[in-house]
């Protein structure tokens, strides 16, 4: 049987049943009698059985209200849809939120439960009882910022019960988009060190130059290094530059002929880039992981990265550097991930701190 449809199926039937049961508002849940337990939980998994009465969420009872299959009373005083709507959203930030999320995802067949951070939501076929959840998602808008602790926050509660972590943002019009976050270590089988260039590289304004034509094609041909300008020179990215000379593969000079050390050169380059230390933890990193990163700008990145010199005609990732206080917009995030998307590629976020850490944020359909 199509678990799909039977969820859907069990819930029809249910829910045109035309039995209605009686809860009391009670600080932020509404509790049912003994009748919903049968009547609620046992035939859809509403709620939670405390002892001979049935515990139900706001937002669960919201929905029962809508679908006519539970009346709410506070205080002897019975609450319609709107009334009862209005004061859950005066008990509850973001309600309304919750609410679209919870309601989407049941009438697609979904068996949910309340968590801290907004649902568990059991895979087609399952239900409190059966198995496990599969997801926990965090519900949210576009319009509120995403703190990068927040995040890593829910992700490692997530990787620790072994669900799947899904952001459902809901924008303007109430539509929702679903982001899978996950965390990655990234490898690629690209570990060649070249040899250790016998002429010195010039610091030009914001890219380095190699004069020698053989150093040139060998520095390109062994780690895709820069990017040849003609048959015998080759330009270097700061990032690129740096990591070939903290690497002992080459030394750099200023136009007048000053050698420079990796602390001078870092320092240049971070006047000419304000990010520049972050982007070049990121760089190393991948290229110590035996990945190939070059300028993602074309994408509105820091890095596309390459796992082998053997798929160089596609990049596989987006890679773009974040300190660890990070905040992300979520407008900005949805750009990243459709662009990457578009291109066969998946978006990460290199959160640089004590150590570095990979997250991948991409577009599902639940």
């Amino acid at each position: 049987m199509n678990f799909q449809l039977a969820g859907r199926w069990n819930l029809r039937i249910f829910e045109e049943d035309n039995m209605t049961l009686s809860g009391e508002l009670t600080g932020n849940v509404v509790i049912t009698g003994k009748q919903g337990l049968g009547e609620l939980h046992g035939t859809s998994f509403y709620g939670r059985p405390k002892g001979e009465t049935l515990e139900l969420s706001l937002t669960e009872s919201a929905y029962l209200i809508y679908i006519k299959k539970i009346t709410v009373k506070c205080a002897e005083e019975e609450l319609d849809f709107e009334r009862f709507f209005i004061r859950a959203s005066n008990i509850i930030k973001n309600f309304e939120l919750f609410y679209i999320v919870y309601k989407d995802l049941r009438e697609r067949g979904y068996y949910i439960q309340p968590s801290d951070i907004g649902f568990r939501v059991y895979p087609r076929g399952g239900h409190p009882g059966k198995g496990p959840a599969e997801f926990l998602v965090f519900v949210t808008s576009e319009r509120i910022p995403l703190l990068l602790s927040g995040l890593k926050k829910h992700l490692d509660n997530s990787d620790n019960k072994k669900k799947r972590l899904i952001l459902a943002i809901v924008d303007e019009e109430s539509d929702i988009t679903h982001y899978e976050v996950r965390k990655l270590i990234p490898s690629g089988s690209s570990v060649q060190k070249p040899k250790k260039l016998h002429s010195v590289v010039t610091l030009l304004e914001d890219r380095c130059m190699v004069w020698h034509p053989e150093e040139s094609k060998m520095l390109h041909k062994e780690g895709f290094f820069g990017k040849p300008i003609d048959e015998g020179h080759l330009q270097l990215s700061l990032v690129e530059s740096c990591y070939l000379m903290n690497s002992g593969v080459m030394e750099i000079e200023k136009r007048d002929h000053e050698k420079l050390d990796f602390a001078e050169f870092s320092d240049i380059a971070t006047r000419i880039e304000s990010d520049f230390m972050l982007k070049y933890k990121v760089y190393e990193k991948l290229r110590y992981s035996g990945l190939v990163p070059k300028t993602g700008f074309k994408f509105g990145t820091h890095f596309r990265v390459y796992k082998s010199f053997d798929s160089i005609s596609h990049s596989d990732y987006l890679v773009h550097a974040i300190s660890h206080d990070h905040i992300f917009s979520l407008q900005q995030v949805s750009r990243a991930v459709r662009l990457a998307n578009s291109v066969k590629k998946e978006m990460i976020y290199a959160v640089v701190s004590d150590s570095i850490e990979f997250i991948i944020l991409g577009r599902v359909r639940l």
